[in-house]
């Protein structure tokens, strides 16, 4: 098995923009401040299929996931995930 060849989920670029906009208007960051987002795919028992992951680019680094794909994520999952859930720092 070539674990280097599995397909990638692709993301929607509009989707990923309308939720990079989502992130700074939310938190309030200065157009400068770099937003990544990521969509994953698990292989592992138990992990969601799908899970798409922002990273805010401060200092640290604040991580929050998101278990949907890009394209399905609301406004509303994303206030609940930058509010409600504890930052991951890099």
């Amino acid at each position: 098995m070539n674990l280097f060849k599995q397909p990638r989920p692709t993301a929607n670029p509009a989707a990923i923009q309308q939720i990079k906009d989502w992130v700074y208007e939310a938190l309030a960051l200065s157009a400068d401040v770099p937003i990544s987002i990521s969509q994953l795919q698990c292989h592992e028992p138990g992990c969601p299929p799908i899970e798409t992951v922002i990273a805010v680019m401060t200092q640290p680094t604040q991580s929050y996931k998101i278990h949907a794909a890009a394209a399905e994520i609301t406004q509303a999952q994303v206030m609940t995930a930058l509010h409600d859930d504890t930052p991951h720092g890099d």
